[in-house]
């Protein structure tokens, strides 16, 4: 008995040191995590990219002599930069091409634009080191979304323009609606020939369940402090006031989306292209949408000719646990903000 009672403790004490460390272990990953919950730049080279690209596919179609005697001439070579490197570098001149350099962000828009977190990290990042000399590429691919949510994104944009760094706008798929009131900021807007360009419009829709309620004997009441504080609901009965006042919302909307793509692009004929309808690139070039046709890849590869080109990309950091259940609850999410919007909030 006395053995058991003895062995019962030791277990105790062996299972409290465990717990011991299990919490001071989670202690220690959660500082870890809070240190890096806020996010990382990455910082990616393209130009060297490129060039290591360039060089492995001119290497292979030599003979086995030929390689040789390019790699002998290529350690030589090497030498010899990272020589003047080092002499640019006591001489504190700038590095790359002429010391210009294009900074390359990418913004892959969703319906709710919560993307903007990452750009506006980009943004600060960029004007942190640019000068007048330097400029900004994005490659933008949005069909549009929520208002308030593109409207911040093209004023992060904004902040290029007022800093004076050039901004291009390279468009391979869509810039549609809030897509395109992003990319109108920009100083030059180049698209594929068949990239998806325009819709400059706003759209709202939202289903109503009030005759199904009434059908089964279900009573719905709606309380505001305020005339139009709602105007149309899913569940009660919507009136025509309400839907007047709806309506002049969305075009109260779409006023001041035509407003700002005329003050970005005033050579525009906004009245003819802010009818909602999209063209392709070769078609919103003769409309007056975009400045040119081609894909970002060529205008990228025209730019690395005589800049240095770097890809800047603000990354955030997600818990472990959100890891594990962070995909289904964004889904639900999603789906419940994009029912919301629908009915609450105007597309563009």
């Amino acid at each position: 008995m006395e053995l058991l009672s003895e062995y019962g403790l030791f277990l105790a004490k062996i299972a409290t040191v465990v717990v011991a460390i299990a919490v001071v272990a989670v202690l220690i990953v959660n500082l870890t995590q809070r240190k890096r919950q806020r996010g990382e730049l990455k910082i990616t080279r393209l130009s060297e990219q490129y060039k290591e690209m360039q060089e492995e596919m001119s290497v292979s179609l030599l003979d086995s002599h030929q390689q040789k005697q390019w790699h002998k001439a290529q350690k030589k070579k090497l030498k010899q930069e990272a020589k003047a490197a080092k002499a640019k570098a006591k001489a504190g001149e700038p590095e790359g091409k002429g010391g210009s350099r294009v900074y390359v962000l990418d913004f892959k828009g969703s319906m709710d634009a919560n993307e903007v977190n990452a750009l506006r990290e980009e943004i600060t990042a960029v004007l942190a080191v640019a000068t007048p000399q330097d400029q900004v590429v994005v490659r933008l691919e949005s069909p549009g979304g929520v208002v308030h949510g593109y409207g911040l994104a093209a004023s992060q944009l904004q902040r290029l323009r007022d800093k004076q760094i050039p901004l291009t706008i390279a468009v391979d798929k869509v810039a549609a609606s809030g897509g395109y009131m992003m990319a109108c900021v920009a100083d030059k807007i180049v698209a594929a020939p068949f990239a998806i360009i325009g819709s400059i419009g706003v759209v709202a829709q939202i289903p109503n369940f009030n005759r199904f309620l009434k059908g089964k004997e279900i009573d719905i009441e709606l309380h505001t402090a305020g005339q139009f504080k709602r105007t149309l609901t899913l569940l009660g009965e919507n009136t025509e006031e309400g839907r007047q006042k709806f309506r002049e919302s969305l075009n109260e909307t779409h006023d001041l989306f035509k407003e700002f793509v005329h003050q970005m692009r005033p050579a525009l004929d906004i009245e003819s292209v802010a009818t909602g309808e999209h063209w392709y690139g070769s078609q919103a070039l003769d409309k007056g949408l975009v400045d040119a046709v081609g894909t970002s890849d060529d205008l990228l590869l025209g730019l690395i000719e005589e800049h240095e080109v770097i890809g800047v990309r603000y990354q955030q950091r997600k818990k472990m646990m959100d890891r594990f259940t962070g995909s289904a609850a964004e889904s639900l999410d999603k789906l419940m903000l994009r029912w919301w919007q629908r009915g609450q909030k105007p597309l563009m």
